[in-house]
């Protein structure tokens, strides 16, 4: 059985362009996509890890990373994800399929082997540790049959299951999924170590600062345990939003809601509640 993690890449993101090439350390000429890659390669589960990002000519760096780091590349839609993911994994033959973004360059290839278990061994079709959350996030992993990816690509129509890939398995009632939760020990989804916004960036450059030089491939024991140490570290990213899937209008606007009244935007956040309310 071939197993092979899929990473999801581009330069265009929406809230941080180019986060997937800012270095990381600070300085070190090493970027946030070659962490990815690096750690993941750690995994005794994987076979194969494929770079899957966009035609686009901005993500030619992109391919170029995975060129140097002697893992394959594929280019597809950029909005269609799902279809991306499948004919990557059509392409290089994968029968078990991990998913992992490239904004998470803490990923611990612990976790990676542990989720993919799950999968591998035919006990079910879709296993993830992020969702119920009890990890930090950015330690997120996803481990799907192939059955399951083609079945999803086939039959998903709505725009947000293509953009993520992996909705129509979890959420339709259709598979055999499970989540797997942290030990006690690692428990703490308040920790925010994924990179979306600056102020993410931010963190991650001091958790490598503080982490990297000792193990270059610290794990989810070694980053619980300098928040525990430096708990100051959260106050940086601490108000930041993560972007959620929501399964109706009604659920988008009681999140604007929030986040307008989040902002001291009463009158817009008034206009929202109204609306809800209609």
């Amino acid at each position: 059985m071939v197993t092979g993690a899929i990473v999801q890449a581009r330069t265009t993101s929406t809230r941080l362009p180019g986060k997937v090439l800012k270095e990381l350390p600070w300085g070190s000429g090493i970027s946030v996509l070659e962490q990815v890659i690096r750690r993941l390669k750690k995994a005794r589960s994987l076979d194969r890890i494929i770079v899957a990002t966009t035609g686009n000519r901005e993500d030619d760096s992109i391919c170029e990373i995975a060129d140097r780091e002697n893992v394959r590349y594929f280019r597809g839609p950029e909005k269609d994800v799902l279809s991306r993911y499948f004919y990557a994994a059509r392409e290089n033959g994968l029968e078990t399929i991990v998913r992992v973004t490239s904004d998470c360059p803490c990923i611990d290839p612990a976790v990676v082997d542990l989720v993919v278990e799950e999968v591998s061994g035919n006990k079910v079709d879709y296993a993830s540790n992020s969702l119920k959350r009890t990890f930090p996030h950015g330690l997120d992993v996803e481990a799907f049959t192939m059955k399951a990816l083609e079945r999803s690509f086939k039959e998903a129509e709505k725009d947000f299951e293509r953009e993520h890939v992996t909705p129509f398995i979890y959420m339709t009632g259709q598979f055999q999924i499970k989540n797997l939760e942290a030990p006690k020990e690692f428990f703490a989804p308040d920790i925010r170590i994924t990179l979306d916004t600056t102020e993410d960036y931010a963190l991650l450059c001091a958790v490598y600062d503080y982490l990297y030089p000792r193990n270059s491939f610290f794990g989810v024991k070694e980053i619980v345990e300098i928040f525990k140490v430096k708990p100051w570290l959260k106050f940086i990213n601490g108000k930041i939003v993560q972007k959620k899937i929501f399964n109706s209008l009604e659920e988008e606007l009681r999140e604007a809601e929030s986040l307008l009244d989040l902002q001291d935007l009463k009158r817009a956040r008034d206009f929202v509640r109204e609306r809800i309310a209609k």
